[in-house]
């Protein structure tokens, strides 16, 4: 099911170079904040309870200061136990509202004019009250109405008027406080911003009941806008798009630093790619701005162009060396056949028969030379796989028995225990053909003899041979060079050797030898 979603997205992905996907991820990241503002409404609805809570202990105060100077009221003792709510709060839940859930009623509509005045104990206490709710409205900014026990108004220009129609009003009137959210038909948008939050158009309402000796002897009608979210955000505007401006402009530099650290170089390091594949241009200098792991980058490309430069080279020359080996004795072949098919009738049986023993001599050799190219491909394509360690000594001395038969003498001069890090099957197809080659050169003798150099073991093949003459010692390991041309060499026998010994992690090198042939054998050492 994964799958099958993401094949239409593979399918219509746009292609974007890195500079703009490094772009695009600053520029969200930095956008982030401003799409966090979309989500502030969880502490919009903080700020809305945190009014009602604000308004909900102005009521309560002021009904305990109506109730305590209200006429005839008698004082409260100060041990009386106060009612408290199912969350502990003394007096009543402070909070109530939630802007998720609790209903947005209309505009609270004007008071309705009542047939009877409200009494003249609410009147008294109305008059005692008057300057202290306006003292409180001038600082906490909130509305605040006296009502009397039938809901009539007792302060204020609608002086006698009934708001007791109002649901919260009646609440209050049972004794029962309680806060509604109603629509704010005197708003007017002020801040840029303001479209964004769910309470700028409300307004909260509180009624609270005034309540002596048990009954309800009036009601105190608190509102109030909430707390402006956004207010805040509008007078520091200017600071806030001096903020958007910076973090843009560092946006723009980074963006620049990551190009020339990143996107160019890779583009430069693209381009050489392109010219490598087509056989020419070079490894580009690398650039001081590029990254660490970008310059890393640049140095292994230019091993590997080098590399394959190296490997164009000798596959280049060894076609060349292939198509010239293979030449001769196709030419010899062919040169044969035509005389036999031009003069075979006149020719006599013995100078058939040496024109056949050419042809089939030639063709034994291309046969040869086919065999080793294939030893010598398999030598080149073997992993480079650390075998286990072998000891050496036994291998040696079974190579050495097995030419004590052809009377031709392998001393071996090697200390117990000497291990190394070779394939038993490498080592010795290595050791015969360095052996069979000093032989044929028309050496009586080869000593293997192991040491120590430089914390690996060196194992020196040495012949008492005439030896290669200094001439032809800086080719000895190309393919199809050979001193032996005449015998039937082909000149693979050492490449091929050097080829299973690099397979294996090994080396070979020809030293200098007072008389002979001194080759040695470079082994990884135990362990």
């Amino acid at each position: 099911m994964i799958e099958a979603l993401k094949a239409p997205i593979r399918r219509h992905w746009p292609r974007l170079r890195l500079r703009t996907i490094l772009l695009l991820t600053f520029v969200a990241v930095a956008a982030l904040p401003g799409f966090g503002a979309l989500f502030l409404r969880v502490y919009e609805n903080t700020l809305v309870r945190q009014t009602e809570a604000e308004l909900v202990a102005q009521g309560a105060a002021l009904a305990a200061v109506a109730a305590a100077d209200w006429p005839g009221a008698k004082p409260v003792p100060e041990n009386e136990p106060q009612a408290m709510d199912p969350d502990g709060v003394a007096g009543g839940t402070l909070s109530t509202i939630d802007l998720r859930t609790t209903p947005i009623l209309p505009e609270r509509p004007d008071p309705v004019s009542s047939a009877s005045p409200p009494r003249a104990d609410a009147l008294a206490a109305a008059g005692r009250l008057t300057p202290i709710l306006r003292a409180t409205s001038r600082t906490t900014l909130a509305s605040i109405l006296l009502l009397d026990a039938e809901g009539r108004i007792l302060t204020g220009p609608n002086s006698g008027e009934s708001y007791a129609a109002l649901p919260e009003v009646a609440d209050a009137l049972h004794g029962d406080p309680d806060t509604v959210l109603r629509r704010n038909g005197a708003y007017r948008q002020r801040y840029a911003l303001e479209w964004l939050s769910r309470a700028s158009d409300l307004r909260i309402h509180h009624a609270r009941p005034v309540i002596v000796e048990g009954h309800v002897v009036g009601v105190l009608l608190l509102s109030r806008s909430p707390r402006a979210l956004f207010r805040g955000l509008y007078e520091d505007r200017g600071k806030i798009l001096l903020g958007i401006g910076l973090i843009f402009a560092a946006l723009v530099v980074l963006s620049g630093l990551l190009s020339r650290g990143i996107a160019r170089p890779i583009e430069a390091l693209s381009e050489a790619t392109r010219q490598v594949a087509l056989g020419g241009g070079g490894v580009p200098q690398v650039p001081p701005t590029a990254a660490i792991e970008i310059q890393a980058l640049y140095a292994d490309f230019a091993r590997m162009a080098d590399a394959i430069a190296r490997r164009s080279l000798y596959l280049r020359d060894f076609a060349h060396a292939v198509s010239h080996e293979f030449k001769t004795p196709l030419a010899g072949i062919r040169g044969a056949i035509e005389i036999l098919e031009d003069h075979g009738d006149g020719m006599s049986e013995a100078d058939r028969r040496r024109f056949q023993s050419n042809i089939a001599a030639d063709a034994d050799r291309l046969a040869l030379l086919v065999t080793r190219l294939l030893e010598l491909a398999r030598a080149d394509m073997a992993g480079g796989v650390v075998p286990a360690d072998t000891e050496l000594a036994p291998i040696l001395h079974h190579i050495a028995d097995a030419y004590r038969a052809d009377r031709f003498a392998v001393v071996v001069e090697v200390a117990g225990g000497s291990i190394a890090g070779i394939s038993p099957a490498v080592l010795e197809t290595v050791l015969v053909a360095l052996i069979d080659n000093a032989r044929q050169a028309g050496a009586g003798q080869v000593r293997l003899v192991v040491r120590w150099e430089e914390e690996t073991v060196a194992l020196d093949v040495i012949d008492d041979g005439p030896g290669i003459p200094i001439a032809d010692r800086a080719r000895i390991f190309e393919p199809f060079f050979t001193s032996r041309r005449a015998d039937g060499g082909t000149g693979l026998g050492l490449p091929i050797v050097r080829s299973l010994l690099a397979s294996a992690g090994a080396t070979i090198a020809l030293r200098d030898a007072d008389s002979g042939t001194r080759f040695t054998l470079g082994l990884r050492a135990a362990g």
